[in-house]
């Protein structure tokens, strides 16, 4: 029961901050071409969210995102509480997601294993 509810309380906050995105007026955010939050995990106890951010852009750019992101913290918790019906908001840590890179990579050395092959 308890994995349900925190299920839907991680949809709710990576609904809510895709929106919070666009309003984020940190310079170090343009640096990216795209910025998508993946995947979001709440703790049991609601303490913290590890969101996950994917970013289309140079490496440095993925590290400057995410000290935007982080220097952002403030404001995208005052949003989320502004929406959510939680007694206290969930410390936000911004984590680079991989996982699209690491596909594509798989995909590139599936195609050059069929062309040589």
């Amino acid at each position: 029961m308890a994995n349900y509810r925190i299920e839907k309380i991680n949809a709710e906050i990576l609904r809510e901050l895709t929106g919070l995105l666009r309003e984020v007026k940190d310079p170090r955010m343009a640096s990216a071409d795209i910025i998508s939050i993946t995947k979001v995990d709440t703790t049991p106890d609601l303490a913290q969210s590890k969101v996950y951010v994917s970013v289309l852009g140079s490496e440095e750019s993925k590290g400057s995102v995410i000290k935007g992101l982080t220097s952002a913290e403030g404001f995208l918790r005052t949003g989320l509480a502004q929406v959510l019906d939680l007694h206290a908001t969930p410390k936000l840590i911004f984590v680079i997601d991989e996982s699209a890179e690491y596909a594509s990579h798989i995909e590139k050395v599936i195609q050059d294993i069929h062309k040589k092959g």
